[in-house]
Order: C-alpha cells, then sequence, then structure tokens
C-alpha cells in the first residue's frame, strides 16, 4: 500500500444500525440520554473500531463522546483478540497514576448483545492529529508546514509522555499487562509476536523476511534489559490529539503491555523512519531531522535518567513487529479483492528493503 493507494476496508458495520442501537443502550446508562451526530471517522484505525457522537442530556449538558468497539471478525480482523476491559482498565491506570492527558472513560459494555462486540465510551478530546494517509512526512499537511522550532517543541512534548508514562506508573500496578509464557518481559513479549506471526500467515505463505528477523534477534539477544514498566504499545504520534502542538489526548493503548522502555522508544523511533522512507521512495524530502533517533534517546535520558540501551536491537524489533501488521493488513487487501497476491509475500511489506537492512546490519549505516 502506497501512501497514495486507498485505505484499505476497515469494517463490515453499517453505521446507521450501530448508531440506533448504541441509543437504545445508552438508554439503560443514563435514562433519556441520545446519541446524536454519531460518525464514523475516514481515519478510522485498522483494528478497533471508532465512532464519534454528542450524548444529549438535560444532566449533564451536551457531551462530546468516542466509542472504541471491538473489531468485527467478519472485516478480516488485524489482531486476533479484541480485549476491551483490558484497554478500559489501562486507561483508567494511566489516568489514576500519571498526569497524561488521556480521555476520561465513561463506560464500559462487556455484553457483545447492544452492538454485536464489546466497548467503551470515554469523552472525545478535540484537536489535530498527524495522519498516515496522506502521510504527516507528505508536503502540504500541518506537521510538515510548521517550523522547526514548532515541530521540536511536539517532539520533546511527544517524548515526555513516554518518559512520564514508564516513571509513573508502578509497575505492580499495571501486572494485568504482563503476556503469559516464559521468561522476562521481553522474551514474553517476542513470544507473542511470534505466536502473532503463526495467526497471521495460517494457511497462507510465509514471510523468509519477517522469519530472518526473528532468527537476526535471536543473535543479537540481550542479556539484560533492565525492570519492566507500563508500554503504551503503539507509541507514535499518530495516536495523540495535538492542542496546536501540545499533547491533548492519548489514545490507541490495545498494544499496551508490561516490557522494557526500549519496546516503546524502539517502536516511536522506527515508526517514523518508515513514514519519512516511503516519502524519500516517493521523490519527496520527508522530515529527516523530526525524531530523529540520537534525539530522542538524549532527551528520553535526561528526562529519566535512563539511557536507552541496545536500540539497534530494539528498531529491528520495531520494524519486525510492524512487517506482521502490514502483511496482515496486506492479506485482508487480498481477501476482499483489492490486491492481487505476488508470487514473492515479503513484497507485501512496504518497508521490506529497511526491515532487510536491518536484519543485515546496515540500516542505521
Amino acid at each position: 500500500m502506497a501512501p497514495t493507494a486507498p485505505r484499505p476496508r476497515t469494517t463490515t458495520r453499517d453505521p446507521e444500525e450501530v448508531a440506533r442501537r448504541l441509543t437504545v443502550w445508552l438508554g439503560t446508562r443514563l435514562p433519556g440520554a441520545k446519541a446524536v451526530r454519531v460518525t464514523v471517522p475516514a481515519s478510522n484505525g485498522m483494528s478497533s473500531e471508532t465512532l464519534l457522537f454528542d450524548l444529549e442530556h438535560p444532566e449533564p449538558p451536551l457531551r462530546a463522546c468516542a466509542l472504541r468497539l471491538a473489531a468485527d471478525p467478519a472485516a478480516y480482523t488485524v489482531f486476533p483478540v479484541y480485549d476491551m476491559p483490558r484497554q478500559y482498565r489501562t486507561l483508567r491506570l494511566v489516568a489514576q497514576h500519571t498526569d497524561l492527558p488521556v480521555p476520561r472513560v465513561l463506560w464500559l459494555e462487556e455484553d457483545p448483545g447492544p452492538l454485536g462486540a464489546p466497548f467503551f465510551v470515554m469523552e472525545r478530546v478535540e484537536g489535530r492529529v498527524p495522519p498516515d494517509v496522506m502521510p504527516y512526512t507528505y508536503e502540504g499537511n500541518w506537521l510538515h508546514a510548521a517550523s522547526d522550532a514548532e515541530r521540536e517543541y511536539l517532539e520533546a512534548a511527544t517524548i515526555g509522555l513516554l518518559a512520564r508514562l514508564h516513571d509513573q506508573v508502578p509497575p505492580r500496578e499495571a501486572d494485568f499487562l504482563a503476556l503469559p509464557g516464559d521468561g522476562d518481559a521481553l522474551r514474553r513479549h517476542v513470544t507473542a509476536q511470534r505466536a502473532y506471526y503463526a495467526w497471521v500467515v495460517d494457511g497462507l505463505a510465509r514471510s523468509p523476511l519477517i522469519e530472518d528477523a526473528f532468527e537476526r534477534l535471536k543473535e543479537l539477544w540481550l542479556r539484560e534489559t533492565g525492570t519492566p514498566v507500563l508500554n503504551w504499545g503503539d507509541a507514535r504520534i499518530r495516536n495523540v490529539v495535538y492542542d496546536g502542538f501540545e499533547p491533548a489526548a492519548v489514545l490507541d493503548w490495545e498494544m499496551a503491555a508490561l516490557a522494557p522502555r526500549e519496546v516503546d522508544l524502539g517502536w516511536t523511533v522506527y515508526l517514523h523512519r518508515f513514514f519519512h522512507d516511503l516519502t524519500v521512495a516517493f521523490g519527496q524530502r520527508g522530515l529527516p531531522d523530526f525524531l530523529r533517533r540520537d534525539r530522542v534517546e538524549e532527551r528520553y535520558a535526561r528526562l529519566t535518567g535512563h539511557t536507552p540501551r541496545d536500540m539497534d536491537f530494539y528498531t529491528l524489533y520495531a520494524a519486525l513487529r510492524h512487517a506482521i501488521v502490514m502483511l496482515r493488513v496486506a492479506y485482508r487487501q487480498v481477501h476482499f479483492g483489492e490486491v492481487d497476491l505476488p508470487a514473492d509475500p515479503d513484497t507485501l511489506i512496504l518497508h521490506h528493503g529497511s526491515l532487510r537492512a536491518m536484519v543485515q546490519g546496515s540500516y542505521w549505516d
């Protein structure tokens, strides 16, 4: 999927039907309440679905809300499990223990009956989000058009979110986010990714490149990973709502887990590189000086006192994880007839070139 390609299909649900059922359900939680101006954002993610609506009720007054709904299995889901109670609990935990601007959660519904899947409702925060399509690294969008000083401010504020999250949440309070399995938190995290990859390729062509990347991780395995902390999981600027250049809401906690700090940092650094590399491949300059690895590491160390370690390993791991997601998204497009299945499954991974370079140890040269 090139930056100019149509966005893949994200749902098979009828928004009008969901809106009708939502209003019925709201009446059971807040008698007299009504969901009005229900919309499905064009930028809806390809995992959990988001609906925006206004809550109309005499007491309290009109309130802007967002609803996170577990993905419809008929939509060829990106992930095998959508644990909405886990996301709800994570948001409450972060709100309780940190000063991060997370949306206030209002209700959790675990019964799939009302809307066809579990969901939770939270207050909606207005602002702007760096886009994926067209990528914020492309000319013409608000972040690319910002001044160097404005982008530096946004970068500093965003790395500050990670620093405060990692430092302020006591790991013992986040033990429900510990992944199953044997070994330390990093080994469990990688084991979970292996299981995810096996699910993605079940009955389909395997990716030699992804399997090479897993083997490279084994060769580079770390002796020391440090005390695990609460990781945001999908730690990237696309999941932050900004008021100007100030973070106003931190979203999308479905990938949260206990893991080394560098798992989040590697994801933040690599996901920017992913969009920057795509932009350069399409003949534009991109944003080479934004979220640069050395500056991210230095800033994080200054804020936390923890100097990031083994970032070659963690950026490779981020690129590997992203490759598995990209492969699933591509197989979903094949499923819906949006693309043809190529002879080489590795070409379905948009960043196969950079991932291969990381496996070979030449990407950061």
